[in-house]
Protein backbone atom coordinates (compact mmCIF):
# COMPACT_ATOMS: atom_id res chain seq x y z
CA UNK A 1 0.00 0.00 0.00
CA UNK A 2 1.66 3.29 -0.85
CA UNK A 3 1.90 5.13 1.72
CA UNK A 4 1.31 9.26 1.67
CA UNK A 5 2.05 12.15 3.70
CA UNK A 6 -0.22 15.23 2.89
CA UNK A 7 2.20 18.67 4.97
CA UNK A 8 -0.90 21.21 4.95
CA UNK A 9 -4.63 20.98 6.00
CA UNK A 10 -6.72 23.48 4.39
CA UNK A 11 -9.45 22.48 2.17
CA UNK A 12 -7.19 21.33 -0.77
CA UNK A 13 -4.94 19.26 1.32
CA UNK A 14 -7.54 18.03 2.95
CA UNK A 15 -9.53 17.26 0.19
CA UNK A 16 -6.45 15.65 -1.44
CA UNK A 17 -5.92 13.12 1.23
CA UNK A 18 -9.59 12.57 0.89
CA UNK A 19 -8.84 11.35 -3.10
CA UNK A 20 -5.28 9.52 -1.99
CA UNK A 21 -7.50 7.38 0.86
CA UNK A 22 -9.70 6.73 -1.49
CA UNK A 23 -7.87 5.40 -4.03
CA UNK A 24 -6.54 3.13 -1.73
CA UNK A 25 -3.42 4.54 0.13
CA UNK A 26 -2.83 5.05 3.84
CA UNK A 27 -2.45 9.23 4.49
CA UNK A 28 -1.67 11.50 6.97
CA UNK A 29 -2.26 14.72 6.80
CA UNK A 30 -0.39 17.39 8.79
CA UNK A 31 -1.46 20.34 10.39
CA UNK A 32 -0.20 22.86 12.29
CA UNK A 33 -2.81 23.95 15.11
CA UNK A 34 -3.23 20.81 17.36
CA UNK A 35 -6.78 21.51 18.18
CA UNK A 36 -7.28 21.11 14.56
CA UNK A 37 -5.24 17.74 14.83
CA UNK A 38 -7.60 17.00 17.92
CA UNK A 39 -10.91 17.71 15.76
CA UNK A 40 -10.00 15.97 13.22
CA UNK A 41 -9.11 12.74 14.71
CA UNK A 42 -12.38 12.74 17.02
CA UNK A 43 -14.90 13.92 14.56
CA UNK A 44 -13.53 12.66 10.91
CA UNK A 45 -14.36 16.03 9.69
CA UNK A 46 -12.02 19.23 9.21
CA UNK A 47 -15.04 21.74 9.67
CA UNK A 48 -12.52 24.47 9.68
CA UNK A 49 -11.92 24.21 5.55
CA UNK A 50 -13.99 21.40 4.50
CA UNK A 51 -17.44 21.40 6.92
CA UNK A 52 -19.86 18.28 6.07
CA UNK A 53 -17.29 16.19 4.32
CA UNK A 54 -16.53 12.90 6.61
CA UNK A 55 -12.54 11.73 5.74
CA UNK A 56 -12.02 8.40 5.41
CA UNK A 57 -10.44 6.05 8.03
CA UNK A 58 -7.50 6.08 5.91
CA UNK A 59 -6.95 9.21 6.92
CA UNK A 60 -4.62 10.08 10.01
CA UNK A 61 -4.15 13.40 11.69
CA UNK A 62 -1.08 14.56 13.01
CA UNK A 63 0.78 17.80 14.23
CA UNK A 64 4.26 15.91 14.37
CA UNK A 65 6.16 16.66 10.80
CA UNK A 66 8.46 14.12 11.74
CA UNK A 67 5.55 11.35 12.19
CA UNK A 68 3.78 12.48 8.49
CA UNK A 69 6.94 12.03 7.14
CA UNK A 70 8.06 8.81 8.53
CA UNK A 71 7.94 6.03 5.97
CA UNK A 72 6.02 8.18 2.94
CA UNK A 73 6.15 7.09 -0.30
CA UNK A 74 4.82 10.16 -1.71
CA UNK A 75 4.79 14.02 0.00
CA UNK A 76 2.19 15.79 -1.15
CA UNK A 77 2.79 19.83 -0.18
CA UNK A 78 -0.59 21.68 0.52
CA UNK A 79 0.25 25.32 1.94
CA UNK A 80 0.40 28.56 0.80
CA UNK A 81 2.76 29.42 -2.31
CA UNK A 82 4.56 32.26 -0.70
CA UNK A 83 5.11 30.11 2.71
CA UNK A 84 6.64 26.57 0.95
CA UNK A 85 10.34 27.78 1.43
CA UNK A 86 10.00 28.56 5.24
CA UNK A 87 8.34 25.22 5.75
CA UNK A 88 10.27 23.16 3.35
CA UNK A 89 13.42 24.09 4.96
CA UNK A 90 11.97 22.56 8.35
CA UNK A 91 10.74 19.65 6.58
CA UNK A 92 13.65 18.94 3.92
CA UNK A 93 15.50 17.25 6.78
CA UNK A 94 12.73 14.81 7.07
CA UNK A 95 11.86 13.73 3.57
CA UNK A 96 12.22 9.79 2.49
CA UNK A 97 14.64 9.50 0.52
CA UNK A 98 13.38 9.09 -3.46
CA UNK A 99 9.77 10.15 -2.48
CA UNK A 100 7.77 11.81 -5.34
CA UNK A 101 7.30 15.16 -4.49
CA UNK A 102 3.96 16.58 -5.32
CA UNK A 103 3.09 20.37 -5.26
CA UNK A 104 -0.52 21.03 -5.06
CA UNK A 105 0.60 24.77 -5.07
CA UNK A 106 -0.43 27.16 -7.43
CA UNK A 107 1.92 30.31 -7.59
CA UNK A 108 5.50 31.84 -8.34
CA UNK A 109 7.39 32.93 -5.39
CA UNK A 110 7.72 36.57 -4.73
CA UNK A 111 11.30 37.78 -5.00
CA UNK A 112 12.93 34.88 -6.79
CA UNK A 113 10.07 34.64 -9.90
CA UNK A 114 10.36 30.83 -9.29
CA UNK A 115 7.82 28.04 -10.08
CA UNK A 116 7.12 25.83 -6.66
CA UNK A 117 8.98 22.85 -8.39
CA UNK A 118 11.82 25.15 -8.56
CA UNK A 119 11.78 26.40 -4.52
CA UNK A 120 11.41 22.05 -4.05
CA UNK A 121 14.55 21.26 -5.59
CA UNK A 122 16.35 24.22 -4.37
CA UNK A 123 15.29 23.84 -0.72
CA UNK A 124 15.54 20.11 -0.85
CA UNK A 125 18.50 19.28 -3.31
CA UNK A 126 15.58 16.70 -5.00
CA UNK A 127 16.49 16.08 -8.75
CA UNK A 128 13.75 17.19 -11.01
CA UNK A 129 12.64 13.88 -11.78
CA UNK A 130 11.39 13.52 -8.15
CA UNK A 131 9.17 16.71 -8.46
CA UNK A 132 5.79 16.68 -9.76
CA UNK A 133 2.98 19.29 -10.10
CA UNK A 134 -1.07 19.12 -9.81
CA UNK A 135 -3.11 21.18 -11.81
CA UNK A 136 -6.44 21.23 -13.18
CA UNK A 137 -9.88 23.09 -12.82
CA UNK A 138 -10.11 21.12 -9.03
CA UNK A 139 -12.21 23.45 -7.01
CA UNK A 140 -11.51 21.61 -3.61
CA UNK A 141 -15.56 21.59 -2.67
CA UNK A 142 -16.82 19.97 -5.41
CA UNK A 143 -13.95 17.59 -5.31
CA UNK A 144 -14.83 16.63 -1.64
CA UNK A 145 -17.81 16.27 -2.47
CA UNK A 146 -17.17 13.49 -5.03
CA UNK A 147 -18.08 15.30 -8.10
CA UNK A 148 -16.31 13.88 -11.16
CA UNK A 149 -13.40 15.89 -11.78
CA UNK A 150 -10.06 15.37 -14.03
CA UNK A 151 -6.53 16.87 -13.53
CA UNK A 152 -3.15 16.67 -14.61
CA UNK A 153 0.02 15.62 -12.71
CA UNK A 154 3.00 16.98 -14.53
CA UNK A 155 6.60 15.45 -14.41
CA UNK A 156 9.59 15.13 -16.19
CA UNK A 157 9.58 11.36 -15.06
CA UNK A 158 7.17 9.64 -17.11
CA UNK A 159 7.47 6.37 -14.62
CA UNK A 160 7.12 8.77 -11.76
CA UNK A 161 3.93 10.53 -13.26
CA UNK A 162 2.12 7.39 -13.34
CA UNK A 163 2.98 5.92 -9.83
CA UNK A 164 1.23 8.84 -8.82
CA UNK A 165 -1.58 8.79 -11.16
CA UNK A 166 -2.51 5.44 -9.78
CA UNK A 167 -2.45 6.68 -6.07
CA UNK A 168 -4.97 9.40 -6.44
CA UNK A 169 -7.35 7.65 -9.06
CA UNK A 170 -10.67 7.19 -7.90
CA UNK A 171 -14.07 7.03 -9.79
CA UNK A 172 -14.62 10.45 -8.93
CA UNK A 173 -11.27 11.73 -9.72
CA UNK A 174 -9.47 10.92 -13.09
CA UNK A 175 -5.84 12.09 -13.22
CA UNK A 176 -4.06 12.25 -16.84
CA UNK A 177 -0.27 12.59 -16.97
CA UNK A 178 1.74 15.20 -18.79
CA UNK A 179 5.94 15.77 -18.83
CA UNK A 180 5.13 19.81 -19.30
CA UNK A 181 5.91 20.76 -15.81
CA UNK A 182 6.37 24.52 -16.55
CA UNK A 183 3.54 24.72 -18.72
CA UNK A 184 1.70 23.14 -16.42
CA UNK A 185 2.68 25.13 -13.00
CA UNK A 186 2.50 28.62 -15.25
CA UNK A 187 -1.27 27.68 -16.33
CA UNK A 188 -2.09 26.90 -12.48
CA UNK A 189 -0.61 30.10 -11.48
CA UNK A 190 -1.59 33.03 -13.75
CA UNK A 191 -5.17 31.41 -13.97
CA UNK A 192 -5.14 32.86 -10.36
CA UNK A 193 -4.13 36.28 -11.71
CA UNK A 194 -6.37 36.60 -14.03
CA UNK A 195 -10.38 35.22 -11.79
CA UNK A 196 -8.74 38.18 -9.94
CA UNK A 197 -10.12 40.13 -12.88
CA UNK A 198 -12.83 38.04 -13.73
CA UNK A 199 -14.58 38.92 -9.81
CA UNK A 200 -13.45 42.74 -9.98
CA UNK A 201 -15.62 42.60 -13.51
CA UNK A 202 -18.12 41.07 -11.81
CA UNK A 203 -18.33 42.91 -8.84
CA UNK A 204 -18.66 46.22 -11.18
CA UNK A 205 -21.80 44.74 -12.69
CA UNK A 206 -20.35 43.02 -16.11
CA UNK A 207 -21.65 39.68 -17.28
CA UNK A 208 -20.72 36.90 -19.83
CA UNK A 209 -19.39 39.19 -22.56
CA UNK A 210 -16.77 40.91 -20.16
CA UNK A 211 -15.76 37.27 -18.43
CA UNK A 212 -15.25 35.25 -21.87
CA UNK A 213 -13.20 38.46 -22.70
CA UNK A 214 -11.27 38.06 -19.99
CA UNK A 215 -10.75 34.41 -20.02
CA UNK A 216 -9.63 34.19 -23.69
CA UNK A 217 -7.16 36.78 -23.43
CA UNK A 218 -5.93 35.88 -20.08
CA UNK A 219 -5.15 32.42 -21.96
CA UNK A 220 -3.17 34.35 -24.42
CA UNK A 221 -1.25 36.17 -22.06
CA UNK A 222 -0.33 32.85 -19.81
CA UNK A 223 0.53 31.48 -23.09
CA UNK A 224 2.66 34.05 -24.33
CA UNK A 225 4.49 33.94 -20.86
CA UNK A 226 4.33 30.22 -21.49
CA UNK A 227 6.23 29.78 -24.39
CA UNK A 228 9.18 32.07 -23.34
CA UNK A 229 9.49 30.26 -20.33
CA UNK A 230 10.04 26.73 -22.44
CA UNK A 231 6.89 25.25 -22.28
CA UNK A 232 4.20 23.39 -24.54
CA UNK A 233 1.68 25.55 -26.27
CA UNK A 234 -0.37 22.90 -25.90
CA UNK A 235 -0.82 22.39 -22.73
CA UNK A 236 -2.73 25.39 -22.36
CA UNK A 237 -5.74 24.36 -24.29
CA UNK A 238 -5.60 21.59 -21.91
CA UNK A 239 -6.84 20.79 -18.37
CA UNK A 240 -4.19 22.53 -16.83
CA UNK A 241 -4.90 25.31 -18.99
CA UNK A 242 -7.93 25.86 -20.09
CA UNK A 243 -9.68 23.96 -18.25
CA UNK A 244 -8.27 25.24 -14.64
CA UNK A 245 -9.25 29.05 -16.26
CA UNK A 246 -12.92 28.76 -16.63
CA UNK A 247 -13.55 27.29 -13.36
CA UNK A 248 -11.66 29.42 -11.27
CA UNK A 249 -12.77 32.64 -13.51
CA UNK A 250 -16.70 31.23 -13.50
CA UNK A 251 -17.26 29.84 -10.08
CA UNK A 252 -18.36 31.08 -6.91
CA UNK A 253 -16.36 28.61 -4.91
CA UNK A 254 -13.04 29.86 -6.32
CA UNK A 255 -11.06 31.90 -3.98
CA UNK A 256 -9.72 34.62 -6.44
CA UNK A 257 -12.53 35.13 -8.47
CA UNK A 258 -14.37 35.98 -5.34
CA UNK A 259 -11.68 38.09 -3.45
CA UNK A 260 -11.86 40.02 -7.09
CA UNK A 261 -15.50 40.44 -6.82
CA UNK A 262 -15.17 41.76 -3.81
CA UNK A 263 -12.45 44.43 -5.10
CA UNK A 264 -14.82 45.27 -7.81
CA UNK A 265 -17.61 46.10 -5.34
CA UNK A 266 -15.47 48.79 -3.94
CA UNK A 267 -13.20 47.22 -0.59
CA UNK A 268 -9.75 47.30 -0.33
CA UNK A 269 -7.37 44.58 -0.56
CA UNK A 270 -7.04 44.62 3.50
CA UNK A 271 -11.08 45.21 4.00
CA UNK A 272 -11.23 41.66 1.95
CA UNK A 273 -8.81 39.99 3.39
CA UNK A 274 -10.48 40.80 6.79
CA UNK A 275 -13.52 39.28 5.75
CA UNK A 276 -12.16 36.07 4.08
CA UNK A 277 -10.44 33.17 5.78
CA UNK A 278 -8.78 31.02 3.04
CA UNK A 279 -5.94 31.76 0.86
CA UNK A 280 -6.18 34.01 -2.69
CA UNK A 281 -2.75 32.89 -4.36
CA UNK A 282 -3.43 35.71 -7.10
CA UNK A 283 -3.20 38.29 -4.86
CA UNK A 284 0.55 38.21 -3.87
CA UNK A 285 1.49 36.02 -6.77
CA UNK A 286 0.38 38.57 -9.38
CA UNK A 287 3.29 40.55 -8.58
CA UNK A 288 5.86 37.60 -9.11
CA UNK A 289 3.82 36.61 -11.90
CA UNK A 290 4.54 40.36 -13.29
CA UNK A 291 7.99 40.38 -12.30
CA UNK A 292 8.66 37.31 -14.51
CA UNK A 293 7.12 38.18 -17.30
CA UNK A 294 9.06 41.70 -17.44
CA UNK A 295 12.45 39.70 -17.20
CA UNK A 296 11.32 37.63 -20.50
CA UNK A 297 10.06 40.72 -22.22
CA UNK A 298 6.19 39.27 -22.38
CA UNK A 299 3.22 41.85 -22.67
CA UNK A 300 0.78 40.78 -19.82
CA UNK A 301 -1.63 43.35 -19.60
CA UNK A 302 -4.41 42.10 -17.34
CA UNK A 303 -1.42 40.79 -14.85
CA UNK A 304 -0.34 44.91 -15.08
CA UNK A 305 -3.87 45.59 -14.22
CA UNK A 306 -4.05 43.20 -11.48
CA UNK A 307 -1.12 44.25 -9.77
CA UNK A 308 -2.19 47.97 -10.43
CA UNK A 309 -5.87 47.26 -8.22
CA UNK A 310 -4.37 44.94 -5.17
CA UNK A 311 -1.24 46.53 -4.98
CA UNK A 312 -0.93 50.15 -6.18
CA UNK A 313 -4.42 52.05 -5.21
CA UNK A 314 -6.17 51.95 -8.54
CA UNK A 315 -9.87 51.77 -8.75
CA UNK A 316 -11.36 49.15 -10.23
CA UNK A 317 -13.40 51.06 -12.64
CA UNK A 318 -10.00 52.80 -13.68
CA UNK A 319 -8.51 49.42 -14.13
CA UNK A 320 -11.53 48.26 -17.20
CA UNK A 321 -11.40 51.58 -18.26
CA UNK A 322 -7.54 51.96 -18.53
CA UNK A 323 -7.36 48.00 -20.45
CA UNK A 324 -10.67 48.99 -23.02
CA UNK A 325 -8.46 52.01 -24.12
CA UNK A 326 -5.62 49.81 -25.13
CA UNK A 327 -4.22 50.56 -28.71
CA UNK A 328 -6.02 48.54 -30.57
CA UNK A 329 -4.26 45.61 -32.78
CA UNK A 330 -4.80 41.95 -34.22
CA UNK A 331 -5.35 39.17 -32.25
Amino acid sequence: MTRAAVLGAGSWGTTFAKVLADAGCSVTLHARRPELVAAITATRENADYLPGVRLPDAVRATGDAAEALDGADVVVLAVPSQTLRANLTGWAPLLPADSSLLSLMKGVELGTTKRMSEVICEVTGAGADRVAALSGPNLAREIAEEQPSATVIACVDADRAAALQVACHTRYFRPYTNPDLVGCELGGAVKNVIALACGVAAGLGFGDNTRASLITRGLAETARLGIALGADVTTFAGLAGLGDLVATCSSPLSRNRTFGEHLGQGMSVAEVERITRQTAEGVKSCRSVLDLARAHGVDVPITEAVVRVCHEGESAAQMVREMMSREAKPE
